[in-house]
């Protein structure tokens, strides 16, 4: 165990450079986002002699005292896709299947040109399970990806994409308009974790968008599917795109299933009032249920921001009522009359 955390202490030490299976180069526009040298292989740092008990025992203690089934309550993304994780991504039929299933949704809601290449960035790539989606259809892609260890799996894999090390949080630098479209499968939620001290959410989400919107060119799309934890994450993210420039809105697959529901958020780059696609799941389009959520980039303002009922209203004065009867007062019983406005008086 306590090697297992060396390991992974030292590859989030080690800088963050250009993979040894990245030399080729597969399109025109393609360019390095390490400016210093296009050859440079990854070098991991010794730095063990700096390395403390106390900080070892604390990182034991944070990886085996971590509570809830979501992976990003566990450990940190470069911790949690260690080698043994990144192993089962290629080795596990069912992972691979849904893996496949949704890198291919992912790349329908992208509505690309029949017949013609793309550039297209896979943002959290991991083994390349879903750049060999992409590959299958003609495209030329280049993979993102914090974990070392999944980056390895996929340069043993020998995929076709070009593949790097980099954490998403601050950010993709490449040549403004160089992809035509961007996809990315069950990495955005890690963006809503504060990992480290000099985490801060909203103000990495916001790095990703923005720097991402400049790489995107005008009128392509950037699907992300995602698992957000509550409400208010998949309001972070919203939020921080449509601050970010841009548009589009939330599509649901299958929105009455428990196990096959997938969320897509879709985003257009430099388009006013984008067309969303449809979301999958014959029962609730027959139902006329909504099966995406769109935003825009005007501003809409309510009285009621906080989700709580007005002031002196019926919801308000019948919840103030509950609270009472909690605390064991004694509260006059519900009528027709609660909360019903008064004449004037003279």
């Amino acid at each position: 165990m306590l090697s297992k955390v060396i390991r992974s202490t030292l590859s989030i030490l080690s800088p963050i450079v250009r993979h040894q299976h990245c030399i080729r180069t597969t399109c025109p526009r393609f360019v390095c986002p390490l400016t210093v040298n296009r050859c440079i292989h990854r070098q991991r740092l010794f730095l063990s002699s700096q390395l403390t008990s106390s900080s070892i025992s604390a990182r034991i203690i944070h990886t085996t005292m971590a509570s809830g089934r979501r992976p990003e309550h566990s450990a940190p993304p470069e911790i949690f896709y260690n080698e043994d994780e990144a192993r089962k991504y290629t080795s596990n039929s069912r992972m691979i299947e849904i893996q496949m299933t949704m890198s291919e949704r992912a790349l329908e809601l992208l509505a690309l040109p029949e017949d013609t290449p793309a550039f297209i960035l896979d943002v959290g790539c991991g083994s390349g399970l879903s750049g060999e989606a992409l590959t299958e259809q003609g495209h030329y892609w280049v993979g993102l990806d914090i974990s070392t260890s999944m980056i390895d799996i996929a340069a043993e894999r020998e995929v076709e994409g070009d593949l790097f090390v980099s954490d998403m949080g601050q950010g993709v630098f490449f040549r403004p308009g160089s992809f035509d479209g961007v996809i990315s499968i069950s990495a955005l939620q890690w963006l809503c974790n504060a990992d480290k001290k000099t985490h801060n959410p909203p103000k990495r989400l916001y790095k990703f968008f923005s720097s991402l919107y400049g790489a995107l060119r005008r009128g392509g799309r950037a699907v992300f599917q995602f698992y957000p934890e509550n409400s208010l994450q998949l309001e972070l993210i919203t939020s921080q795109a449509m601050k970010a420039g841009f548009t589009g809105g939330l599509v649901v697959d299958y929105p009455n299933s428990t196990k096959a529901k997938k969320m897509f958020l879709c985003l257009f780059a430099g388009l006013s009032n984008p067309q969303l696609p449809k979301g999958l799941g014959t029962e609730s389009n027959q139902k006329g249920l909504p099966t995406e959520a769109s935003f825009s980039d005007s501003r809409q303002r309510y009285k009621n921001m906080r989700g709580k009922a007005p002031k002196k209203s019926r919801d308000w004065i019948q919840e103030k009522k509950e609270r009472r009867r909690r605390q064991g007062r004694d509260v006059r019983p519900d009528s027709k009359f609660t909360g019903r406005k008064r004449s004037k008086k003279f």
